[in-house]
């Protein structure tokens, strides 16, 4: 992967053009769908992601994981904003998802200028680009013209991909979503962005292997500042950076830190243990452009994951409940 050639990131950059503008129109999406029945959607979803992350910067992690945590179920038809009982809301991975007061808000807007055009489902998928391109990531246009799903069950949601699976399976699932190993490394490189609970990785700190010592693939120097956050006992709920020193820039750091043991979940630091999958982790740590570029890509592929056509999908006019 080290010294990728120019002629192949003009490639990388030739197949997103390609995939935004020819392949996706198969499923029902592409570039510009709100240009004559409602031309003011993009813009208004952003203004609306940015002024909701100057008072809360962490809201665009939050953006990304919500898209993310939609399309690995029932693909990306917003069901996981559909709000009742035994809904995906109420799932065990998604109970700390945030960012739907965004989405609201930009519906509601749109709402007001042009009912019943613009698909929740088109909201999440635009707020998460801006969510990045805030962030001082990339943009990259979005095909647009997704429906809303009519279905949203708990159960479904428990096979989202885990912080606890190995590489091989994390591998299946994203497969099973028709992404290959290059999109998992990088679209866990979203982690550059945002933090995570301590429950989700204090089992790497204390006792990983029975010895009463951590986890061999953190940085040993690092174990006594992650411990500090996250006690043995307390603090489930504490809150740690993934990508440390810079949980607001999206940047290549993530993969820096996975190189060099500073991988907070454990799914992320098997990425650099995996053969599969190191050789993108090195790419990505040592290319700002190589990350960026392909991120945008595989964006745009799993934002188009088993979309809804027919009676099974609506234009919902409240994000959270069906019509």
């Amino acid at each position: 992967m080290e010294g990728r050639s120019l002629q192949s990131v003009i490639f990388v950059f030739l197949g997103l053009s390609i995939a935004n503008t020819v392949g996706v129109h198969g499923q029902g999406t592409r570039e510009g769908f709100y240009s004559r029945t409602c031309p003011r959607a993009e813009s208004i979803v952003k203004s609306t992601v940015r002024n909701h992350l100057k008072s809360d910067p962490s809201l665009a992690a939050g953006l990304l994981r919500l898209h993310f945590h939609d399309c690995f179920v029932q693909g990306c038809d917003a069901s996981v904003l559909i709000e009742g009982p035994q809904t995906e809301r109420t799932a065990l991975p998604n109970l700390s998802l945030k960012g739907f007061e965004v989405i609201n808000d930009a519906k509601t807007q749109l709402e007001a200028l042009c009912p019943g055009v613009v698909s929740c489902a088109d909201i999440l998928a635009l707020a998460a680009r801006d969510s990045v391109d805030l962030s001082d990531g990339p943009s990259w246009k979005v095909p647009t013209g997704r429906r809303d799903g009519r279905i949203s069950q708990a159960s479904e949601a428990n096979n989202l991909p885990s912080p606890f699976e190995s590489v091989p399976v994390l591998k299946q699932k994203f497969a099973a979503k028709g992404l290959n190993t290059q999109d998992l490394v990088v679209l866990s490189g979203g982690h550059t962005i945002g933090t995570t609970a301590c429950l989700f990785f204090r089992q790497r700190l204390y006792n990983f292997s029975g010895n009463g010592g951590a986890d061999p693939s953190i940085d040993p120097s690092f174990v006594s500042t992650l411990r500090a956050k996250c006690p043995q006992n307390t603090g489930a709920q504490n809150r740690v950076a993934l990508d440390t020193g810079s949980e607001f820039e999206f940047d290549r750091s993530f993969f820096k830190n996975v190189k060099n043991g500073r991988g907070i979940l454990e799914s992320d630091q098997l990425l650099w243990g995996d053969p599969s999958t190191k050789t993108f982790v090195e790419d990505y740590s040592d290319s700002a452009l190589h990350f960026k570029m392909d991120f945008a890509n595989s964006m745009v592929k799993m934002g188009n994951i088993e979309l809804k056509t027919g009676p099974d999908s609506e234009i919902r006019t409240v994000c959270s409940a069906i019509n």
